[in-house]
């Protein structure tokens, strides 16, 4: 068992003065996999036992995460032991036991983030709250952000922990900011915000100059963000992208290009409609697949099996190694569990800790999984080193996460594999194209915030040669 929580440049930011006024609470744009969750709780054992400046913290995290990782990282290691870790999940009758249980720490999912400030409102007892991925909180106009933002006054220290700061741009920044600081750096309001740095339409936020935009946010928020890269501190093995293009027949492809052009499918069964453009995005996403929902009924049609085929072909090529099946839509579950176990593979949708598991242990050949409901917090590196998407996510966030499932600490193989099945001139490549598009507006801020580690550590030298 580990007897020392790692060691970081950012180990010590957790320790500063908590006055909401000058806003020191922090928000980590750590890279996927560095070690947050031990961070944050040494952090958080240290507040409450050797400097008494911290009570009762509360956790928000994704349900898979706050069913079992907090607890799970607290018993691992030695210097944790005798943090009590509740986990407030279930019915309310459950969730309530969990909060009035004798506790240092109290983990809810983020979906009860609305129901648990309802719930004690101005009797609020948590001097210390950590939003686990809290760019969960970069919609202003959602309500659990709008509900924690009510218990700010009430709330000494905040912390917000997340690998994906601005999944989608620097827009995402101003909400998960003002948690942190109440509006001191980016502004009191969105729109303000807004009407400052971008140019708005109804699709996209343009930034005015970019470059100088840029900068700005960048600059304005650097005293209370830290930012780390795995590559940077962890020996871990090089993530390689393997596009494979799936061509489709002369009838599918007729298929795909009248729905593309006139929302419209006609099928020997009934027709497919598709009412908008964003409607036709997933249609056009879901006819990659091979199937398409008729929207009235719900019921999937198969209309080719092109990339199935593709995928018969991909696992048969593996060689028995294990894989990690990311899909798009549920009716794509059955069609990709009868390819994996055609092939004598013990295929398993995961469903759950137990599915995660027995995935490490070797007992699972496929694991089939949605990117949302095992992107965060879950170590799956045991199990096997190749990624396939059937379905790309539209989501930078998801995608970055999903993948880092087995991208991470303590992945024992030479490389990890990540195998994308796009479909030539089709919606995959759209997708794809987007997500790296995404990718560059992040990886600019990170790299901005990065900075914080290299003058915490020219910091730390010097007061260790002046000593």
């Amino acid at each position: 068992m580990p007897d020392a929580f790692p060691t970081t440049p950012v180990s010590s930011v957790l320790y500063r003065s908590a006055d909401r006024a000058s806003a020191t609470g922090f928000v980590f744009g750590n890279g996927l996999g560095l070690g947050k969750t031990v961070i944050t709780l040494t952090a958080i054992h240290d507040l409450k036992f050797n400097r008494f400046a911290v009570c009762r913290a509360l956790v928000i995290a994704p349900k898979k995460v706050a069913e079992g990782t907090w607890s799970r990282e607290a018993e691992k290691w030695d210097h944790l032991r005798g943090l009590r870790v509740s986990i407030a999940l279930g019915s309310e009758k459950q969730r309530l036991r969990a909060l009035s249980a004798d506790a240092d720490v109290y983990v809810i999912n983020r979906e009860n983030v609305v129901w648990v400030c309802e719930k004690f409102g101005s009797a609020w007892p948590f001097d210390m709250v950590v939003c686990d991925e809290f760019s969960s909180f970069k919609s202003h106009s959602a309500e659990r952000f709008k509900a924690l933002r009510r218990m700010l006054p009430r709330i000494s220290r905040l912390v917000g922990l997340t690998g994906t700061p601005a999944p989608n741009g620097l827009q995402d920044l101003w909400a998960q900011i003002f948690l942190l600081d109440e509006g001191q750096r980016l502004g009191k309001t969105w729109s303000a915000f807004q009407d400052r740095y971008f140019h708005y339409n109804p699709y996209s936020h343009e930034l005015r100059e970019k470059n100088d935009s840029e900068d700005t946010v960048k600059s304005l928020i650097g005293d209370i963000c830290v930012s780390m890269r795995a590559e940077d501190y962890l020996t871990i093995p090089p993530l390689v992208v393997d596009d494979i293009p799936v061509t489709l027949s002369s009838a599918a492809k007729a298929a795909y290009a009248r729905m593309e052009r006139d929302y419209l499918l006609e099928l020997a069964e009934t027709t497919i409609e598709a009412g908008s453009a964003v409607a036709l995005t997933g249609k056009l996403l879901q006819l990659c697949g091979g199937n398409v929902y008729d929207t009235e009924t719900g019921t999937p049609y198969t209309v080719h099996t092109d990339k199935l085929e593709a995928l018969d072909e991909l696992l048969e090529g593996l060689h028995g190694q294990h894989a990690l099946l990311f899909y798009g839509f549920r009716h794509e579950v059955d069609r990709l569990l009868a390819i994996a176990r055609k092939q004598g593979r013990r295929a398993r949708l995961y469903a759950s800790q137990a599915d995660a598991d027995a995935w490490n242990r070797g007992e699972i050949d496929v694991l089939l999984a949605h990117p949302a409901s095992c992107a965060y917090g879950l170590n799956l590196q045991a199990g096997g080193h190749h990624v396939i998407w059937y379905t790309l996510s539209w989501s930078l966030e998801l995608y970055q996460q999903a993948n880092a499932r087995l991208h991470r600490q303590g992945q024992e193989a030479d490389s990890v594999i990540v195998h994308r099945l796009l479909v030539v001139d089709g919606m995959d490549m759209d997708v794809a194209d987007a997500l790296e598009g995404k990718r560059d507006v992040q990886d600019a801020l990170m790299d901005a915030l990065k900075a914080r580690i290299e003058s915490a550590r020219k910091n730390a030298l010097k007061e260790a040669n002046a000593s």
